[in-house]
């Protein structure tokens, strides 16, 4: 029975990607979707967006749905790497110590690194970065002292507490611009002086969520696999 009922949903599946890739007009002239952003980029910035750049513009507010997919993808990666790498017994990093200039280094890079990391996403807003970089940023910090300190240990119980309340952050921005606009993601906030550090309406909010939210989920990844090394 549940061999049966797998073999029809995977019929049923099957049938509505083949029916949209079908569907794909290959080789036909582009729609124009780029050109539209690339134009109204500039012309939105008073009047739909309030970001310095189309890259901002686009991730975020053109696409923004498909920004929240993405950060599901990571979610879901992380949570199953997670899952693959759980060990009931909790196992320690085995490594060898750091030299001690490796140490020292480290030590003063690394809150270099993470204010570097935070900068980045928010200004996400002024700049093509945001908050998928500067959540980077800050796990490449963390891996930083990782690989120095051998005693350096991270709390996943707060990381998990940050990545979920950086998404429930991101869905509920999402929300309020369809519950108060006409919208997911729609921007419900002013947008103030173009430049300025408080402008762009909501997408600086979302991208302190963002890097909030990927920081967290790399760094508890991180830590997982270096604690798989014998």
């Amino acid at each position: 029975m549940r061999k049966a009922v797998a073999i029809l949903l995977l019929a049923i599946v099957g049938y509505y990607f083949i029916a949209i890739f079908l569907n794909v007009p290959f080789g036909d002239k582009p729609s124009g979707v780029g050109e539209y952003y690339l134009q109204n980029a500039p012309k939105d910035i008073k009047t739909g967006t309030g970001a310095a750049n189309a890259v901002t513009a686009i991730v975020v507010s053109y696409r923004g749905f498909d920004t929240l997919g993405e950060v599901t993808v990571l979610f879901l990666a992380a949570t199953g790497l997670g899952a693959i790498l759980f060990d009931k017994k909790g196992k320690k990093r085995r490594r060898q110590n750091a030299s001690l200039i490796v140490k020292e280094t480290s030590r003063v890079i690394y809150p270099l690194i993470i204010l570097l990391g935070a900068y980045v996403f928010i200004h996400g807003h002024l700049t093509p970065g945001g908050g998928f970089q500067g959540g980077a940023i800050i796990a490449t910090g963390v891996l930083l002292m990782f690989m120095a300190y051998r005693s350096f240990e991270t709390n996943h119980s707060a990381l998990t507490w940050i990545e979920s309340l950086a998404g429930m952050t991101f869905v509920t921005i999402g929300l309020s611009g369809l519950i108060w606009g006409a919208s997911f993601l729609q921007n419900i906030l002013p947008f103030g002086h173009l430049n300025d550090l408080v402008s762009a309406g909501i997408i600086p909010l979302i991208y302190i969520a963002i890097g909030f939210k990927v920081g967290a989920e790399l760094t508890a990844l991180l830590d997982n696999m270096l604690k798989t090394i014998k």
